[in-house]
């Protein structure tokens, strides 16, 4: 499990195995002020909601929004924010014959 710096996780929430909350790299308009690896801490993990369910090997990426009671499947990459109440899953494999 890796979970950045800067994620926000809620209460009641459930992490499986292989979870990633990580970050994006943010685009940078103007250099940093100062110098050294923790001189900028930008906010740019995942925020999870109460009571959230991720399932194994999801990985979420950047500073998007996990809203209250949702539910992301296994193996689900993620980029954009997720509605409160809301079942994210993969699509089921289709068989070529």
């Amino acid at each position: 499990m890796v979970i950045g710096e800067t994620a926000v996780i809620g209460a009641r929430v459930r992490l499986y195995q292989h979870v990633t909350l990580g970050a994006r790299t943010p685009h940078r308009s103007q250099p940093r002020s100062t110098s050294g690896p923790f001189a900028e801490r930008i906010a740019r993990h995942p925020i999870v909601g109460d009571d959230v369910v991720i399932y194994a090997g999801a990985t979420i990426l950047g500073r998007v929004t996990i809203g209250d009671r949702a539910v992301i499947g296994g193996n689900v990459w993620l980029l954009q924010d997720v509605a409160a109440n809301s079942v994210l899953m993969q699509p089921e494999a289709v068989a070529v014959s």
